[in-house]
């Protein structure tokens, strides 16, 4: 189990906001913290306590007044830390290679390939010849619906009608090198983790997995210890010191360290 962190940006400002509150009409989210520290700040504070594979995520869509200033403080946080963070957020076919030599690690795709709400294997394939498998993660982020989790498109706001499941997982493992899963259900609510989610996640899986949602102890990340048999990483958001919350950043490295001895 591996320690993600994160860097969320939206309309310019690194933040952290309730998963399921964006509305790309108005630019909107529910705010739980906006920062006053830039990207490239995070970026630096994870390359002192070599925090690899990390995630920016540029919360606005691509057409949005706003995705130049996301995109800004990406570009920054990338130059603090190149090849060690990856990158979401509007990467196509057309500019995947760009996010790349800006120096992103990895980048994350999630509505280019859930278009329309079906899983595009063609533009999946044509991404992962372009840039290769071990530079693509996919980001199966899900909602509940009737029951069952749902991939989301679209910052989270579109449901697909593609079910998360193992036979999914497995089956999607072969053209990307890692996935990315919020539960955005409990997304910035500092509720607890999902643990049915968890379950799920815990499928044998060839490519790491990081869980996020939810987290709001300790706790919750020996939860995600246990039930992922050490095998699901995780990231923390809204409950971290570092974004306004009452977890300590440091205390979280030094535990996941102490997992790392055991």
């Amino acid at each position: 189990m591996e320690f993600r962190p994160c860097i969320d940006i939206h309309n310019g400002k690194v933040k952290q906001i309730v998963g399921g509150s964006l509305n790309d009409e108005s630019d909107y989210a529910k705010e739980n913290f906006v920062s006053e520290m830039e990207a490239a700040d995070y970026a630096a504070l994870y390359r002192k306590k070599g925090l690899r594979g990390g995630h920016i995520i540029l919360l606005n869509a691509a057409d949005s007044s706003y995705y130049k200033a996301d995109l800004a403080q990406a570009e920054k946080a990338l130059a603090a830390w190149p090849d060690a963070l990856q990158i979401g957020g509007g990467v196509t076919v057309d500019n995947a290679v760009a996010f790349l030599n800006m120096g992103a690690s990895h980048v994350i795709v999630t509505s280019y390939v859930f278009a329309g709400g079906e899983i595009h294997f063609d533009r999946l394939e044509r991404l992962a010849e372009q840039i290769g498998k071990k530079h693509l993660v996919l980001d199966l982020s899900c909602r509940i619906r009737d029951g069952k989790y749902y991939v989301v498109t679209d910052r989270w706001q579109k449901f697909t009608t593609q079910v998360l499941d193992g036979s999914l997982i497995q089956t999607l493992s072969g053209y990307c090198d890692e996935f990315l899963v919020h539960a955005v259900n409990v997304e910035g609510t500092g509720t607890g983790v999902d643990e049915e989610l968890l379950q799920l996640l815990a499928v044998k899986c060839p490519v790491p997995i990081t869980y996020a949602g939810g987290i709001s102890s300790i706790e919750d990340i020996e939860k995600i210890d246990k039930i992922g048999r050490g095998n699901i990483n995780f990231t923390v958001g809204s409950a971290l010191d570092l974004f306004g919350g009452s977890l300590p950043f440091d205390k979280i490295c030094q535990n996941v360290t102490l997992q790392h001895e055991k």
